[in-house]
């Protein structure tokens, strides 16, 4: 049994408690704030939360090991929903100039997910994955689909299970319908048949992946294919995850509708009478300056829920930093500061279906928490581009720290 960790003074506690499922309209803004809070950890997961005159007087916390959280914010883990974790970065030389790269990207990425062993894949993951640690991201989706082929697909989606709580908790996406590799050019149904027959088959069966995914970014496949791979995604027992088409996505039961951009009140209406969570990725918008960014504001009046990532690729979103994407929504989305710390977190959670175990500091939950050098959440937009993260913790361990002092039970 390791030591109770006790962290103590924070100026405000943002819980997130609150119902199970995602927040829509106005819960989003209600974060469960405590001030003068104060957090009891034992063996990695929360056994007590609330203000630190109650918390600090507890027996156990009396001989816990003291976090100091003096003055600042403390709140839960961001959850980034939608990432392309192993989307291998070419060269610059390699695919042109700034504007020409979204166009030749994939085809680079392909190249190198290919070829490179399933250790070279796990040594870049990792490394990214340090990042995110570094910006507060304690629990991220990760995709395969740049592989595009029954071998590099599974290469790809064993990677991401051996690297989950490695350190952080990876929720794997097989992206089977993404676009149509050169082998198959000009058959895109032996495609479609190969990945319904074969290899989501072969996931299922090893269950390789949480998810399974489609996108529309390439318009590679017909109405009939999709709806062929769909029926085959529900058969095989995976939440889907649709990028684009919202009405599909909630025609189909989606678990997310993935959004890079604006969308028309009545599908947000739509979203509004479902249970898919519109997951917002206003990164590509700000690097390939589109102007473009999702709906935020339009999706919650009209009482969509509502999700916030950061679509990390090093193409269209090369940044792992959650507290970025927050200013974007803040900033371009129309969104307050409360609306995107709630999508950040809780409904990042609802969008990878972990909520049980993270996304609001909560008895029973992990101690996967945030203490950040701001003393109001509402600087934190305020910050862009700037890492506000002092202290780290998955699963009650400090992913930040490299100091022996540091505590690490």
């Amino acid at each position: 049994m390791r030591e109770a960790i006790l962290i103590r003074g924070a100026r405000q506690l943002l819980t997130l408690r609150g119902p199970s499922g995602p927040r829509r309209g106005n819960a989003l803004r209600d974060l469960g704030l405590v001030q003068e809070g104060a957090v009891l950890i034992r063996d990695g997961m929360i056994v007590d939360v609330g203000p630190a005159r109650r918390i600090e007087n507890l027996a156990e916390a009396r001989h816990a090991v003291e976090i100091d959280a003096t003055g600042r914010v403390v709140m839960p883990g961001f959850v980034d929903s939608n990432t392309h974790l192993l989307c291998a970065r070419p060269r610059y030389g390699d695919v042109g100039d700034f504007a020409d790269r979204a166009a030749v990207s994939l085809d680079a990425c392909r190249r190198l997910v290919r070829s490179s062993p399933a250790a070279t894949l796990k040594f870049r993951a990792r490394e990214v994955l340090r990042q995110f640690a570094r910006h507060g991201t304690t629990t991220v989706e990760a995709k395969s689909g740049y592989g595009q082929d029954e071998s590099s697909e599974i290469k790809m989606l064993r990677v991401l299970g051996a690297i989950h709580h490695d350190p952080l908790g990876v929720a794997a996406t097989y992206l089977g319908m993404f676009a149509v590799p050169p082998e198959h050019s000009g058959r895109s149904g032996d495609y479609v048949n190969e990945v319904c027959s074969v290899v989501l088959p072969r996931v299922s069966k090893n269950r390789l992946a949480r998810f399974a995914g489609i996108s529309f970014e390439y318009e590679a496949f017909t109405q009939e294919q999709a709806n062929r791979y769909i029926t085959s995604v529900r058969a095989s027992g995976f939440g889907l995850r649709v990028a684009g088409y919202p009405r599909m996505a909630v025609e189909a039961g989606a678990v997310t509708s993935d959004q890079t951009g604006p969308v028309e009140r009545e599908d947000a209406q739509m979203l509004a009478h479902s249970s898919t969570i519109s997951c917002l990725l206003p990164g590509p918008a700000f690097h390939l300056d589109t102007g473009r960014y999702p709906s935020g504001r339009v999706l919650i009046d009209e009482g969509a829920s509502i999700a916030l990532a950061t679509g990390y690729n090093p193409h269209s979103s090369p940044s792992c930093s959650m507290q970025m994407m927050i200013s974007l929504a803040c900033l371009h989305m129309k969104m307050t500061p409360a609306e995107a710390i709630s999508a950040a977190t809780i409904n990042g959670a609802c969008a990878i279906r972990s909520s049980e175990t993270t996304g609001s500091i909560e008895y029973g939950k992990q101690a996967d928490l945030l203490i950040l050098e701001v003393s109001d959440y509402r600087e934190i937009h305020q910050h862009f581009g700037q890492n506000l993260v002092r202290v780290a913790l998955k699963r009650g361990v400090d992913l930040c720290c490299t100091e022996a002092s540091c505590p690490r039970p």
